[in-house]
């Protein structure tokens, strides 16, 4: 393991020390030594793999597992075994420490199939055949053991060979992308397209062995003098493995326009390997994966199904995919005829929809397309090469993440080319530009016109996806010869769910981790608690089946869900503003990984994982002005025009990020740590103020609720991460804590002005009631409740628990404590959850009562809602399918979460 730097742990210690001077501290225990009661907290932790049927044939897992404060140094070592107790190699890091310095998650990786494992303090055992990195010249040269890939440090090759032995697999590994500059509204005009390679910037390895390496490589794509559309891949490498990992980022950087058929539309967007041919013609091997593991198996040129027999030894072989006895043991009337057999060299399996896939062939580029077959949802996968060595490749929700294509081309010749098209070249172009035309809302009071009938906040030039981006993930398996039936299956099967290994619920919730005390796990142990449970089941359930009902796929678009429903058309308002997709409205994503926390399933992963892989590229800006925000829900991910913290929120990403160590969505969570500089390029209440403001940087609005709840999200992140401005991250954390404790009313005060060089808000002169039912609904709760863990600062955890008891108490109430009612209210049920934690902080039975009758029966469901589908076809629903036209998002995600934490908190107080 790499211990963090000593130099950090001074640092740390100072600021523990600092800490005394104010009414606070960084926490007591002491990280050299745990005591009796917390080894025991140290036992072994036995993980398990999300799925059946373990590693298979992806090239290893890498799990994040959490840890009690104060149990585990930070240069503590780890050990990990079978379920026989033989030692399995593994590779560990620390991703988060706790205040005190002690280890609070640690990362682990291995390439073994074995499971279940046990992880325990010990020493490490060293993988038979290391990983090794080497870098000379111009490249880094990445060793399994197994295969070795040869990386590129400029120019177009990221991966520049593939070498399995002294075979080489496969090579000039690249980016393509195609540029189409004009798109054709009707049937008119020619169609004109320019290609674009990828061109290195940089190429840096993250991480050098034993057991997992990470080599990451930016760029652009590049024709002449233009370069753009960024892209970052790492690529991931495991001891022992003949496979590696590609995970896949662009950010879009072109320009469209509404109203205009001109500018950079993307025809095609794919990654490209050039695979060298060295077996004879009818011992070239052809798998393209279909439904399932459905495959097709042919050879460039076929021997079966002739006029004349070669022999069913030898057609037998073929279609195995093993070496041919020589041609001359054959029937001759076959070997005498082999040149008048046609060689197919071309292969194209197109993934237009999520419902139907096509696949054709040819003999060479100038030659007609002959159709070879279709099916609905293709795997993704394809295989080319022979007894001397092939290359498999296979792209991660293929048909998810339609248009997605996979092409073969030339495997006649010495030199194969496959292509994986993360965006179809014979699909409609990549068409990002804003829906409609304006209407005429070109005022602040005329858009707010619009947003009382359509509820989409429109400002012209807004609805911009400058900045958007999305990530795939890609397998290669470098073959010593074409593999079995059996072992195709194993890769299909890694490309399609690619193997997870997880912690327990148990061990997380022992480890305090994600606000203490706020889940538990699933309990049916009275018919009070087993109803809640059936309920939370059946919501998830029907929003599973909805993503497939309504076809919620597309390469922008799968892993979102859609906000509101309309009874009347029985349909989603796909089409109606701000009605439309949810982009983490009133935190579905939490309700999603706080469901996964306590149950440990594996569907719930999978939903979660899709939705943070989606909500944390395509509803956030990571280029231009708005870098670092991201935008409110509506028709298109980015079409709206407020543009917030509350939807970049880190809290979503975190969740992702420790259970499974994933480097891009690190990124994404560093990215954040200066977007309190956001502030200044947009004011997110522009259109609603009703006194003169211009944001100045020691004079920021911010609110308490949804804009803070984002940005200490992202600071108490990099501070446990002991990133690169871990230090600014924690200051920004603490000052801020202290000077919202600080303001006359404290989080009811609603907003602050904040201070950009100081990170700290200015102390209100007077008291204000800034109250607002969005307020606790980003994470606020959750990011309160491990804050207050962290952090002894009395006056932040009363000023906390204050608003929790009087968010949901009577105006009376409300106005006899700070001299004013908070106005009018909703979101009840949602929280109630505050209530139940401010129950628990302060012993107080009344909010314990209170937090189960605002649960029960206050807004959003209740015991009498319907709590089932009704079944819907034709001519209602454009497909069969169900609804229940009750259930909308946001009252799903405040459920869930009020249900969750209450059960947990509360749990043993429920009402009779």
């Amino acid at each position: 393991m790499s211990p963090i730097p000593r130099r950090s742990l001074l640092r740390a210690a100072a600021v523990a020390g600092a800490a005394t001077r104010f009414s606070w501290a960084l926490g007591t225990t002491n990280a050299q030594a745990a005591s009796g009661a917390e080894a025991a907290d140290a036992d072994p932790v036995r993980l398990d793999w999300l799925e059946d049927g373990g590693l298979g044939a992806a090239p290893g897992s890498t799990v994040g597992v959490p840890w009690p404060r104060g149990v585990h140094r930070p240069d503590q070592t780890f050990a990990l075994t079978d379920a026989d107790g033989t030692a399995v190699p593994v590779q560990s890091w620390p991703l988060a420490h706790w205040p005190d310095g002690s280890l609070k998650w640690t990362a682990h990786a291995m390439s073994s199939d074995a499971g279940p494992l046990t992880l325990a303090a010990g020493e490490a055992a060293a993988p038979e055949r290391r990983v090794s990195v080497t870098t000379s010249g111009g490249a880094v040269s990445v060793s399994t053991g197994v295969i070795t890939a040869k990386l590129g440090k400029s120019g177009s090759a990221l991966v520049r060979s593939v070498t399995r032995g002294t075979t080489e697999i496969a090579r000039n590994g690249r980016l393509v992308l195609i540029r189409r500059p004009e798109i054709e509204d009707g049937d008119q005009g020619a169609v004109k397209s320019e290609r674009f390679e990828s061109v290195i910037s940089a190429t840096e390895v993250e991480q050098d062995g034993p057991v997992r390496a990470v080599v990451r490589i930016d760029g652009k794509h590049r024709k002449g003098d233009r370069s753009w559309l960024p892209f970052s891949v790492r690529l991931y490498f495991y001891a022992g493995a003949d496979s590696f990992r590609m995970v896949h980022t662009i950010t879009f950087d072109g320009k469209q326009e509404p109203g205009r058929s001109s500018g950079d539309f993307v025809g095609g967007l794919g990654v490209r390997f050039t695979v060298p041919m060295r077996d004879a013609a009818y011992d070239r091997h052809i798998r393209v994966g279909g439904d399932g593991t459905g495959l097709l198996r042919e050879a460039v040129q076929g021997v079966t199904g002739l006029r004349r027999d070669p022999g069913a030894a030898v057609q037998a072989a073929q279609f195995a995919g093993e070496k041919l006895a020589d041609p001359s043991t054959w029937d001759q009337r076959v070997t005498t005829r082999l040149p008048y057999i046609p060689q197919w060299g071309d292969y194209t399996l197109s993934q237009l929809s999520a419902d139907g896939f096509t696949l054709r062939k040819r003999t060479g580029k100038g030659h007609g397309w002959i159709a070879a077959g279709g099916g609905r949802r293709a795997s993704g996968f394809g295989y080319v090469g022979g007894p001397s060595g092939g290359f498999s490749f296979g792209l991660r929700d293929f048909w998810e993440k339609f248009p997605a294509q996979l092409d073969i081309r030339d495997a006649h010749t010495d030199a194969a080319e496959v292509t994986l098209w993360l965006w179809s070249p014979e699909a409609q172009p990549m068409d990002l530009r804003f829906y409609h035309d304006g209407m005429g809302q070109d005022t602040y009071a005329e858009q707010l016109e619009g947003l009382n009938i359509t509820y989409e906040d429109y400002e012209p030039g807004f609805g911009t996806p400058y900045g958007i981006a999305r990530t795939s993930e890609l397998l290669f398996w470098a073959n010593e010869s074409t593999p079995a039936p059996e072992r195709l299956a194993e890769q299909i099967g890694a490309v399609r769910v690619l193997p997870q290994l997880a912690a327990p619920p148990r061990q997380l919730i022992k480890a305090k981790v994600f606000g203490p005390g706020l889940y538990s796990e699933p309990d049916r142990s009275t018919p009070a608690k087993a109803r809640i449970e059936d309920h939370l089941d059946f919501l998830f359930t029907y929003y599973k089946d909805q993503v497939e009902m309504r076809r919620w796929y597309g390469f922008w678009d799968y892993g979102d869900i859609m906000h509101s429903y309309d009874p009347v058309r029985h349909q989603w308002r796909y089409d109606v503003g701000g009605y439309a997709w949810d982009n983490s409205e009133l935190s579905p994503d939490l309700w999603l990984w706080f469901a996964y926390l306590r149950s440990g399933r594996a569907d719930i992963f999978r939903f979660a994982e899709a939705m943070t892989r989606h909500t944390g590229e395509v509803d956030v800006y990571h280029l231009g002005q708005w870098a670092g925000l991201g935008t409110r829900h509506g028709v298109q991910h980015y079409a709206d025009s407020a543009k917030q913290q509350r939807i970049a929120n880190t809290t979503y990403r975190r969740y992702y990020y420790f259970l499974t160590a994933d480097e891009r969505v690190g990124d994404l969570m560093h990215a954040n740590v200066d977007s309190d500089e956001t502030f200044l390029a947009l004011d997110p209440l522009r259109k609603i103020r009703t006194e003169p403001y211009t944001p100045d940087r020691h004079a920021l609005s911010i609110g308490f609720g949804t804009d803070w709840s984002g940005l200490v999200s992202a600071w108490l992140t990099e501070w446990e991460r002991k990133g690169p401005k871990w230090e600014k991250a924690r200051a920004r954390v603490l000052s801020t804590m202290e000077t919202i404790a600080a303001q006359p009313n404290g989080f009811v005060q609603g907003s602050g002005l904040y201070d950009l060089d100081t990170g700290r808000f200015a102390v209100a002169d007077a008291p204000v009631v800034g109250v607002s039912h969005l307020s606790a609904v980003f994470g606020l709760n959750e990011l309160c409740a491990e804050l207050i863990d962290l952090v002894d600062m009395p006056a932040f955890k009363e000023a906390y628990l204050d608003y929790c008891r009087y968010f949901n108490a009577t105006k009376a109430e409300q106005a006899a404590r700070y001299g004013r009612d908070f106005g009018t209210l909703l979101l009840f049920q949602g929280h109630s959850r505050l209530d139940a934690y401010a129950a628990v902080q302060t012993g107080d039975d009344r909010l314990a009562t209170r937090a189960w009758a605002k649960f029960y029966d206050s807004d959003g469901y209740t015991e009498s809602s319907p709590w089932k589908t009704e079944k819907l076809g034709g001519p209602v629903t454009l497909v069969p399918g169900s609804e229940a036209g009750w259930v909308y998002t946001n009252d799903t995600a405040l459920y869930g979460l009020a249900a969750i934490e209450n059960l947990a908190l509360l749990g043993d107080r429920m009402p009779s």
